[in-house]
């Protein structure tokens, strides 16, 4: 059912004919101008300031001149702006602007459009910074580059890949979205293009950095939350432009809270970039590169004092006053004229932001010689101890956001259905938590540390990851309990987080997914091809390879115990019998595995373990050997442990169905209640066929 068309009767009010546009709408492209002067601006600025355009050319050896070195950061620059103008028009559309039953309205339509074609700009834009990256690294000036170079650049170096995963999801958005008219496809928009932004920022500096847990996953989350912030203001306020009525206002709410959690997000992933490339707080006031940082500070307190502005002023006072000179449109403008003020800031940002990525950050303190140090990101530590186990802990950004961000909203939703006078069993609330406790432990104390030089403590990691987080953090049941904490829509037909999980729930990706015969092979045989494989070893030599492995031992345990013993609502119920039986296979494979694991005669990941030169490792294949070991025992006890709940919940779901079937009977029904609902529907179908006329 399509939405219902807008008449003049509506308060949301679409200028389609120049003609038709309120006050002020022709001086967009003159403020269009004005941020793009502003950027570029302090990106020269940035540029001159750290000498990255002012490269020292050494005779004889070959350059790649200036054209490139100014051409680099002018290409990245439209790149951010395509990047940031692509996911703030789909979050425009997806999320602020309210949907009919699964349906985007007109305007939401128009924006994925015009979405469409700021994404094409990132993609060109994308094909510039490779060409102008291809030049830089094969030296050679701009235009004398052949085609086979920059082709042969793309798949072959890091940069070149990541800028070719931004060119193919670019353009895909480009060429989906003018189809697109759902919400749910606008949401994969959305996503895509979220996507698309990390790429560049798991290369560079962020790459080769001492911290990579805190730089790479930093600069990612930096982006995104930069994009998702600046991209929405920009969209609302010209949504504001261009839009009378109430329609500013709705959009300008939905946003405010969600520029909330992207200004936070901004302030800890820059903060946790800031703190892995500078060594000293001498570094931050007395480089370039720190100076920059401290210029982005300033530029990020203006905007926060702007956005505490909007929230107390602007946005709560948009609707409430009759349309006139001094009501709603005076208050309308006000808020243009804030938001305005803050994209020319955000503007000025960007500019600071490209140029500080062409900027060298200061040397590490100390120099090492340890070949392990390229690879980790740290020196070997001595042997493990347990007071090595408690102090060496590695700040993993990505699983601290992670644990925070669960653990406050689930105590969220806890404290918001007790508020309100409703229970939630403590046992689940429990359960949940030391889920998150068993993540602190393996993902950022001191196992972190030795499970990237040692088999058998990865062997743990992974394990307690697969086979014990996910079997608590199931039975804390997070979907019921976001599906009674979170509020419906505010009107009907819309889409709230609440209609969205709920979507999800019901989706067909997710009755896919949750098919016993697709989540127990993701969970068993996942194994054999990681380690049996050459796998293991590559994705042990990369950060990313590491978080993967994280998260797909998360998210692949999460989903197999839903499926077994699940208390949330899901897409099919799986009897207890195949639930057991299924169990029982696992448990025969997860036994093999780890044999398998102690009866290889060469070392798993040989080339890796061998690049790190461990002194006290005096026998890595007795640490392999203890590694599968590991794996057999900490399988078996936790699929023990399931089996026993399952045997419960098994017992209980038995005697409420004899407790519903004794209500039935009692009210006069027969034993068989579902034969009489069958028989009630056969009568009313018999009642239908006599009321009709012959």
């Amino acid at each position: 059912m399509a939405p219902p068309a807008q008449n003049d009767n509506s308060p949301i009010k679409v200028h389609q004919n120049d003609d038709d546009l309120p006050p002020g709408t022709g001086v967009v492209p003159i403020f269009a101008m004005i941020v793009a002067l502003v950027c570029a601006i302090f990106l020269g600025f940035t540029l001159v300031i750290g000498g990255s355009v002012f490269a020292r050319v050494i005779p004889g050896l070959p350059d790649a001149g200036e054209a490139v070195r100014w051409g680099m950061p002018i290409a990245k620059a439209f790149m951010n702006v395509g990047a940031v103008l692509t996911i703030g028009l789909l979050v425009m559309a997806v999320l602020l602007l309210p949907s009919y039953k699964g349906r985007l309205s007109d305007q939401a339509i128009g924006y994925v459009r015009a979405a469409t074609w700021a994404s094409l700009a990132w993609a060109v834009a994308a094909v510039a910074t490779l060409y102008f990256q291809a030049s830089e690294f094969l030296a050679k000036p701009m235009g004398q580059v052949s085609i086979d170079e920059v082709t042969a650049f793309a798949g072959s170096v890091s940069g070149g890949i990541a800028l070719m995963f931004v060119i193919l999801i670019t353009t895909g958005i480009a060429l989906f979205g003018r189809t697109c008219t759902g919400a749910t496809s606008g949401l994969w928009l959305l996503v895509a293009s979220l996507v698309a932004v990390t790429p560049p920022a798991l290369t560079g500096h962020s790459a080769s950095s001492g911290s990579h847990e805190l730089a790479v996953t930093g600069l990612a989350l930096h982006l995104v939350s930069i994009c998702v912030w600046v991209g929405g203001l920009a969209a609302v306020t010209y949504h504001a432009v261009r839009t009378d009525g109430e329609a500013p206002a709705t959009a300008a709410h939905r946003f405010s809270r969600m520029a909330l959690w992207a200004y936070v997000g901004v302030a800890i992933s820059g903060a946790a970039s800031a703190l892995a490339r500078l060594y000293s707080l001498e570094h931050l006031f007395f480089t370039e590169y720190g100076l920059f940082i401290v210029a982005k500070i300033v530029l990020f307190g203006v905007l926060g004092v702007l956005g505490y502005a909007h929230r107390k002023w602007t946005v709560n006072r948009i609707v409430g006053a009759p349309e006139g000179k001094d009501g709603h449109a005076f208050r309308r403008w006000n808020f243009i004229l804030l938001s305005g003020a803050e994209v020319i800031i955000m503007a000025a940002v960007i500019g600071v932001s490209v140029g500080l990525g062409r900027t060298a950050p200061p040397p590490p303190l100390e120099s090492t010689v340890d070949p392990a140090a390229a690879i980790l990101g740290f020196t070997i530590p001595s042997a493990m101890s347990m007071q090595n186990l408690l102090t060496l802990w590695r700040p993993d950004l990505f699983f601290i956001m992670f644990v925070v961000v669960a653990g406050g909203l689930y105590l969220g939703g806890v404290y918001r259905l007790v508020k309100r006078g409703d229970k939630w069993p403590i046992g689940r609330l429990v359960a949940f938590l030391l889920g998150l406790v068993t993540i602190v432990l393996v993902q950022l104390t001191g196992f972190a540390t030795y499970a990237m030089i040692m088999f058998s403590v990865h062997m743990i990691q992974h394990m307690v990851l697969a086979m014990v987080t996910p079997i608590l953090l199931v039975l804390g049941a997070p979907a019921t309990l976001a599906l009674r904490a979170l509020k419906p829509a505010e009107q009907r037909g819309d889409r709230g987080p609440r209609e969205w999980l709920n979507a999800f729930l019901n989706s067909r990706y997710s009755k896919f997914i949750t098919h016993p015969a697709v989540a127990a092979p993701i969970f068993v045989l996942s194994l054999y091809v990681l380690y049996l494989t050459p796998l293991f070893g590559m994705l042990m030599s990369d950060h990313l390879g590491h978080l993967f492995m994280g998260v797909h031992f998360l998210v692949s345990g999460f989903l197999f115990y839903w499926v077994i013993i699940g208390i949330d609502p899901a897409p099919r119920k799986v009897p207890f019998l195949l639930r057991l039986l299924l169990l029982l296979v696992v448990m025969g494979f997860h036994a093999f595995f780890g044999i398998a694991i102690m009866e290889q005669a060469t070392p798993i990941a040989a080339e890796y373990y061998g690049r790190l030169e461990i002194p006290w490792m005096q026998d890595p294949m007795a640490d392999q050997y203890k590694g599968g070991g590991i794996a057999w025992a900490l399988g078996e006890i936790p699929t023990l442990l399931v089996m026993l709940a399952l045997v419960v919940q098994w017992a209980r779901d038995d005697e409420r169905q004899e407790r519903r079937r004794q209500r039935h009977s009692s009210r006069g029904g027969s034993d068989d209640a579902d034969m009489d609902a069958y028989n009630e529907y056969l009568a009313e179908l018999d009642r239908r066929s006599r009321q009709q006329p012959n």
